[in-house]
């Protein structure tokens, strides 16, 4: 939405997820103040050192002063956090998130601010990167990246829409999509990537021979393992919070991988050029799309 501005912001949680959304929204002028909250000092010293914030506050100062709070904590937090929001949220405050997973933080939201469960608009920014905290925020983080909406049916359509120009401000492409779609397709597509390069790192880690294994890895070895670098504390909530989806990949990505195996076993050539010419053609094809 061209031109759009929104006068006051609050991040709870200025990282590289909060702290990123408001550097985007400063550089587009699509800001006036943005007001910063969290559990850790340092962390608001810093992102206000940085001019991610202007001013650091407390949730009952962000809930009263803001007209759009985005929460971007582990969402383990959440449901606290929304129950410290909603006895002082203005009427027509407007709260969003950057959560991984969408159906229990509805549930987080709807424990927390029960009859203020109109005011938030649920959502995830498809961006990251293994580096963590306000020093790592990065004002094109979200520029040509995909951010889902996952609405509620008791929001505004004019909440939905000004969350929907906030992210736009950003340089993002918005989607919106079912909450329960939302947390199976990034169970595969973006947590059981993680899960599979943190567990590979500690097989190596835990190899008799694991400082050679690492003195020789290279270019790809880095590439693979890059995102086994995130927060420990916001993945172990995701993996937990996306359980039952985490599960059911697992279990599908298990035959997968029976399937190769067996195959080695038994010197089938032509199963493993045929799936890795797949997976070329397949990753290629992707490639193109722009992803």
């Amino acid at each position: 939405m061209s031109g759009f501005k929104i006068s006051t912001v609050a991040i709870i949680g200025v990282g590289l997820i909060g702290g990123s959304f408001a550097a985007a929204l400063k550089q587009a002028g699509a800001v006036g103040t943005v007001l910063g909250a969290g559990r850790r000092p340092e962390t608001l010293k810093e992102a206000a050192r940085l001019g991610l914030i202007d001013e650091i506050v407390s949730y009952k100062d962000a809930a009263q002063r803001a007209d759009l709070i985005f929460v971007a904590a582990p969402v383990g937090a959440f449901e606290a956090i929304f129950k410290e929001l909603a006895p002082w949220l203005g009427p027509k405050t407007i709260i969003t998130d950057g959560g991984s997973t969408k159906q229990n933080v509805i549930e987080a939201a709807r424990n927390g601010l029960q009859s203020r469960i109109a005011q938030f608009v649920p959502g995830h920014p498809m961006a990251g990167s293994h580096e963590k905290g306000p020093q790592a925020a990065d004002a094109q983080l979200y520029a040509g990246r995909r951010v889902m909406l996952t609405p509620l049916v008791e929001n505004h359509p004019q909440d939905v829409e000004t969350v929907r120009a906030a992210w736009q401000a950003c340089g993002a492409n918005v989607v919106s999509i079912d909450p329960s779609q939302h947390d199976g397709v990034v169970a595969a597509i973006s947590h059981l990537p993680h899960w599979v390069a943190a567990l590979f790192m500690e097989y190596i880690t835990h190899s008799d021979d694991a400082a050679l294994k690492l003195q020789t890895a290279g270019s790809g070895f880095r590439d693979f393992t890059r995102v086994a670098q995130g927060s420990a504390e916001m993945w172990r909530d995701i993996f937990i919070a996306n359980r039952p989806a985490m599960l059911a990949e697992l279990q599908a990505m298990k035959a997968v991988f029976e399937r190769a195996e067996h195959a080695l076993r038994e010197n089938d050539a032509q199963w493993l050029e045929n799936m890795l010419d797949h997976a070329s053609k397949a990753r290629r094809d992707w490639q193109d799309l722009g992803s």
